[in-house]
């Protein structure tokens, strides 16, 4: 990825404009003796660029100086250990919206350890828009909504925390919110990273509504270098739309970017934004995501069938996990997809690459992606309205159809094969997928375990 120009790097660029042109009349001036006076003169006057170059009254430029500043923030969020696999955990928006409260936070927070979501890697309790008061304090800090935060954001973090999970909170690039209730962090970047740092904040979301026209990357490369200076870990989520192609440049300076609009609670949604995100799928990798927005599974606009499928997409995406039903009034059918431990497995992957879509014909559809141990991950996908029988050769997805492949099935928890040759054919309910991770073995090693 390339860097890209950011006001400093403006600013550095007219700072060194009379040593650029003074270069390049340097460059011509050796060029055209060279060709007068001959190959002799070549390495004096070579010699007079190198010291030209290095006085210290004629600085050369380091075009590279912002990749460099890039380089260094993206490993400083590495070292920190930040989302190296896909972050999972809960957001308040889908299912309430404006109308989230301290209490609401508090108990969705227990419910994850009580449900044993927590233990599954759910980890993140999300305040997403509305928690803040719509001006800020006479310091110009930001403030926690009275009516509904009495406590303040520093006592709701560390109440998170004694639940051994992690906080995280909503910002925007702009002037306001997207909700307009409460204030933006455009121009006061380092001054609320401070404030976040200071409240012990886990996690930024970071929305694009009501800012100044002004190029996404220099805003969103503010508020990561201003989360830097205020030292704490803060993964940082970049939700810019998928406006500005965020995959190209989002992973020099977060953790994860928005690849889509807002996410609906529809099949028409699901589908639409599942492929949406598939284009991005080489640009993800650890500590950097392509996030497709959150789940909505449990919010009851689509049926189970549906909602497996939205939940293995995802993970086979390497999508960010984050719960957007009520946890606390959660059914069993809705937890028992939220806790597949085996899907989320392929999610969390240590490998870090994005599944992709490989095949799709008439609304039958096949992704994969490889897993660490030199595994496979399949999704067999029916997109139409009725049943079909899905198949998948092993060739498309690179293993070799002589070699046995050991056959998982994450959905009914069972091995359809030990050793499986030339691909694999399911039935498959209408809006259903069948998913597998596939181990292939060497004939020779099947064959002493048959």
């Amino acid at each position: 990825m390339s860097p890209q120009l950011t006001p400093n790097s403006i600013n550095v660029l007219f700072t060194h404009l009379p040593h650029i042109f003074l270069f390049f009349l340097s460059t011509f001036a050796f060029f055209a003796l060279t060709k007068i006076m001959g190959f002799r003169v070549k390495s004096l006057l070579a010699a007079f660029l190198l010291i030209l170059c290095n006085s210290k009254e004629v600085a050369c430029i380091n075009v590279s100086a912002n990749a460099h500043a890039d380089h260094d923030y993206y490993q400083f969020l590495l070292a920190n250990g930040l989302a190296r696999t896909p972050p999972m955990g809960w957001s308040s928006w889908n299912h309430f919206q404006c109308y989230v409260d301290e209490t609401t936070v508090k108990t969705t927070a227990d419910a994850l350890v009580s449900t044993g979501l927590a233990a599954l890697g759910y980890k993140y309790v999300n305040i997403d828009d509305c928690w803040a008061e719509e001006n800020r304090d006479s310091n110009g800090n930001l403030r926690a909504r009275h009516s509904t935060f009495p406590s303040g954001i520093k006592a709701l973090a560390d109440y998170v925390h004694s639940r051994g999970l992690k906080l995280g909170i909503y910002s925007d690039a702009g002037y306001a919110s997207c909700s307009k209730k409460m204030p933006g962090s455009l121009w006061r970047e380092e001054q609320d990273a401070r404030t976040f740092a200071q409240w012990g904040v886990d996690y930024l979301k970071y929305d694009n509504c009501y800012h100044d026209g002004s190029n996404p990357q220099e805003r969103y490369a503010r508020m990561s270098f201003a989360l830097r200076k205020a030292g704490r870990p803060i993964l940082y989520s970049i939700c810019e739309w998928g406006e500005e192609y965020p995959a190209k440049w989002a992973g020099w300076y977060g953790n994860a970017w928005r690849t889509t609009g807002d996410i609906k609670d529809s099949w028409e949604s699901l589908t639409s934004i599942a492929d949406e995100n598939n284009k991005w799928g080489r640009y993800a990798g650890p500590g950097r995501w392509n996030d497709p927005d959150m789940l909505e599974v449990g919010n009851g606009g689509m049926s189970l069938e549906e909602y497996r499928s939205h939940f293995s997409i995802w993970a086979l995406m390497k999508a960010p996990l984050v719960i957007g039903c009520d946890v606390r009034s959660a059914g069993k059918e809705t937890l028992r997809i939220l806790s597949n431990k085996e899907v989320i497995e392929v999610n969390q992957d240590a490998l870090g690459i994005q599944g992709r879509k490989i095949r799709s014909l008439e609304g039958l559809e096949i992704w994969a992606g490889p897993l660490t141990r030199e595994r496979m991950v399949v999704v067999l996908w029916n997109r139409r309205g009725s049943l079909a029988h899905v198949s998948v050769k092993w060739k498309e997805i690179g293993l070799s159809p002589f070699n046995p492949v050991m056959v998982r099935d994450l959905w009914a928890h069972s091995f359809v094969s030990m050793q499986k040759l030339y691909g694999l054919t399911a039935e498959v309910a209408p809006h259903a997928c069948k998913m597998y991770v596939l181990t292939s073995r060497r004939r020779n090693e099947a064959k002493a375990k048959v």
